[in-house]
């Protein structure tokens, strides 16, 4: 009996572990089986990767040949395991894979890849974020992967990648047995950036939405530039047509950059490398599970806001939205991250978005109107408000009320708001602030968003009067800092602390 192994990897809730991929040849009655939780897709990769040998000159010995993918505990799904199963049986009867390292401290070979029946490799939408989940550990930097070469462009963005990209199976088994040197070639990134404490930080000045677009709505634009600067959440509030889903839609091309490593984890979604935040905008039918995530046993299933991860997301028509999955954003909008618990798994998703919010100010949407007439009466309006709790009204950090009649003089290119808050972003990090000011907390919100006397008194002021709430004064904090950095301020002054608090909404 001959025995050799590869490595490939599956999903257990959101990282990749490691599967083993062992082949063991044992005289018996010639069959080719598969074991260890293998889904519908390996079991059918049989045929594929019978194929693709014969397709080579294979010989298959008349031997039983049994394929095991361990942990056999760990379910797993896909067509990339065709690669590291027919590159094991193809290994029949030569050298030991280990051996041909040249007597070199053995390395782990991870395969991934689609056969075709004629032996070519494909790429799958899979790949990708296992092999990003799997970089992500320290101790798979020195293992060496076998990828699709139709995606080699894309791969090669994943920093301490060390990989031979094939087109053919007959290219990998002659790299198993030869196992040429590598020439690791880390492409950078085709984007704008900009050098800031060391660190590189990517940004589009392509704007396929621009705010020029937007007549008027100084106010609402002069919001939308905080908003976007600090990460803070903002609800938009006015008459149908007023405008607000234009500047929304707007806002994810005017957010701060993005460092190379964020760009790389928000490609495991989409699978495209861009510098442009994700932007979600689910409709207000969409089920608790599509807004939250699911999961069934290990398996996980992504949730809008896990999918808007490091960029937006967008309810628009916000009191339409089932009051319970209204109440289910307390969390991810406070924490930053959301725990899918079942009853065989527990995932902590990442959920760190940007909120944006739009809603009419009564159910005909005419309130705030200057040309027509409301129809609504006063229990209507407040039971339509009412759908959204005080909790969620506190976790927005600035309310504002669109504005009807402007002129078309008032106009602001995305360019200029996005020079703006790429000035501020840099008066951010130069000053050694880690994080979005929304995102302060604890000391470091002591640090950064220290006040005066006179906006101490203010403030204080403020608090007896509106009865703003501890939540609320920080967020007040937050925003003045951020209108502090927008003005190129190293301290909140009285005139943006009085900015920021016009923005709350005080019952």
């Amino acid at each position: 009996m001959s025995f050799q192994s590869l490595y490939c990897a599956a999903f257990d809730g959101l990282s990749a572990k490691e599967v083993e991929v062992e082949v063991s040849f044992t005289k018996a009655l010639p069959s080719f089986q598969v074991t260890g939780l293998a889904g519908n897709a390996i079991q059918e990769s049989k045929q594929r990767v019978q194929s693709a040998l014969m397709a080579n000159d294979f010989k298959f010995p008349p031997l039983k040949i049994t394929i095991n993918l361990s942990p056999s505990d760990l379910p797993k799904q896909g067509s990339f395991y065709d690669l590291p199963i027919a590159l094991l049986v193809a290994m029949y009867g030569r050298n030991n894979i280990k051996d041909s390292i040249n007597n070199e401290k053995p390395k782990k070979y991870f395969a991934f890849g689609e056969l075709g029946l004629d032996g070519r490799i494909k790429d799958t939408k899979a790949i990708y974020p296992l092999i990003f989940s799997l970089l992500s550990d320290e101790k798979n930097l020195d293992s060496i992967f076998f990828l699709p070469m139709e995606s080699k462009d894309f791969y090669c963005q994943i920093p301490n990648l060390k990989a031979y990209f094939v087109d053919t199976l007959s290219e990998a088994i002659e790299i198993l047995q030869t196992s040429p040197t590598i020439v690791n070639i880390i492409q950078e990134l085709p984007f704008s950036y900009m050098d800031i404490c060391s660190e590189r930080y990517y940004y589009s000045d392509n704007f396929e939405l621009d705010f020029i677009d937007i007549v008027g709505q100084i106010r609402a634009k002069r919001a939308a530039l905080i908003a976007a600067c600090g990460f803070h959440n903002i609800l938009f509030e006015g008459s149908a047509g007023s405008g607000k889903s234009m500047i929304a839609t707007r806002m994810p091309y005017i957010l701060p950059p993005l460092r190379r490593n964020e760009i790389l984890h928000n490609a495991s979604h989409n699978l495209i490398i861009t510098p442009n935040r994700p932007f979600r905008n689910p409709h207000n039918s969409a089920t608790k599970a599509a807004i939250l995530g699911s999961a069934v046993g290990h398996s996980v299933k992504f949730g809008e806001i896990s999918l808007a991860h490091n960029g937006v997301l967008f309810f628009d028509e916000l009191p339409h939205f089932p009051k319970s999955i209204l109440e289910s954003l307390r969390e991810p909008l406070e924490n930053h991250y959301f725990v899918i618990s079942r009853l065989c798994t527990k995932v902590k998703t990442p959920s760190d978005f940007m909120f944006i919010g739009a809603m009419n100010p009564c159910p005909c949407g005419n309130l705030l109107s200057i040309s027509k007439e409301c129809r609504c009466s006063k229990r209507e309006i407040d039971s339509y408000r009412g759908k959204i709790s005080e909790p969620i009204w506190d976790r927005i950090d600035l309310c504002v009320q669109m504005q009807e009649g402007d002129s078309n003089k008032d106009r602001i290119s995305s360019k200029e708001i996005q020079k703006q808050i790429l000035d501020a972003f840099k008066f951010q990090k130069n000053r050694g602030q880690k994080c979005y000011n929304s995102r302060l907390i604890g000391e470091s919100l002591e640090e950064f968003c220290k006040l005066d006397d006179e906006c101490i008194f203010v403030l204080d002021k403020a608090i007896a009067r509106f009865g703003i709430s501890l939540r609320q004064k920080n967020k007040i904090l937050k925003v003045a800092r951020t209108i502090a950095d927008l003005a190129g301020s190293d301290n909140i002054h009285k005139e943006h602390l009085a900015e920021s608090i016009s923005y709350r909404k005080i019952s």
